[in-house]
């Protein structure tokens, strides 16, 4: 099952009528983290069970990146084009550059491991935001392991800085995480309560409010809201039952992606950042979209 659904006719403004999904990867063991590399022209992904950090290109086909990734799952770069990755088997988020040796950024809080970093994002200052829950605690995923820290948190890293932020636990199981193109909301998902919440993020990067912004349920199909991301509009594309959730700024849903498997997450990809690359289970798809994503390297 490969089908685009419009509930809004807002819908055609971001996916033209007819677009098909597309199948680009097949066959791997359960994909995360896509995120696209801007000067390879090519796009990075997670396999957690594997091990593994992919690379996929039109011109290269598959590859792999690295091999041991820790484990890894949410990948993104920071505004100088180093690769930020959360390691489940490490437990830390690790930054390098091209082929250079990887480093720790976070490993504790306040003296305790972390869970299980899970998925990042950089803000235009350097400041890189994750979450922190204990999936990959479990065996298969990183694990096992056993949690030091009795809550599970969202947490920043200021840059140049390794003294972590905890800016809430109030999350059962915080996951995907995004900002508003401004950078004034940021919206995290818990993937147990099956909602997204939003924050106003203040000129010291401190969160306010965190109501919820969007529940998704639907009984008749497989997976929770987990990856989220919001386009240069401010339109918010989210993982969840039977595939990608899509909803406006105002957080009317417009339309669902249905994919046959579980999807874990989404990232903006190709030359002009408008085509959609989505991760569910075995496979990656793509769906070349309208509206295009930001990009995340200064240049």
């Amino acid at each position: 099952m490969l089908n685009i659904e419009a509930l809004h006719s807002d819908l055609d403004q971001l996916i033209a009528p007819g677009t098909t999904v597309e199948t680009i990867i097949e066959n791997v063991v359960f994909t995360e983290g896509p995120l696209w590399d801007q000067i390879a022209q090519r796009l990075l992904f997670s396999d957690i069970p594997a091990d593994t950090i992919y690379a996929w290109s039109p011109v290269s086909g598959l590859q792999v990146f690295r091999h041991p990734s820790g484990f890894s799952n949410g990948l993104t770069y920071n505004p100088q084009g180093e690769l930020i990755a959360c390691e489940h088997r490490t437990r830390t988020i690790s930054i390098s550059r091209g082929n250079e040796s990887r480093h720790v950024l976070a490993s504790t809080y306040q003296g305790k491991r972390l869970n299980s970093p899970n998925d990042v994002i950089a803000a235009r200052d350097g400041s890189i935001f994750f979450s922190d829950p204990i999936y990959g605690l479990r065996e298969g995923l990183g694990g096992p392991a056993e949690a030091e820290l009795d809550f599970e948190g969202v947490y920043r890293l200021p840059p140049g800085s390794d003294q972590m932020e905890l800016l809430t636990d109030s999350f059962e199981r915080p996951n995907g995480l995004a900002f508003s193109p401004d950078e004034k909301l940021l919206y995290i998902a818990d993937t147990v309560r099956q909602h997204i919440r939003v924050f106003d993020v203040q000129e010291d990067w401190k969160l306010n409010g965190g109501c919820i912004w969007a529940e998704l349920w639907d009984d008749d199909y497989q997976g929770r809201p987990d990856g989220i991301k919001v386009d240069r509009l401010g339109n918010l594309f989210s993982t969840g039952p039977g595939g990608v959730w899509i909803y406006n700024s105002e957080a009317q849903l417009l339309g669902r992606i249905y994919l046959p498997e579980k999807t874990s997450n989404l990232a903006w990809g190709d030359d002009d950042l408008s085509s959609l690359y989505i991760t569910s289970s075995t496979h990656v798809y793509r769906v070349h979209t309208l509206t295009s994503g930001l990009p995340l390297l200064d240049k």
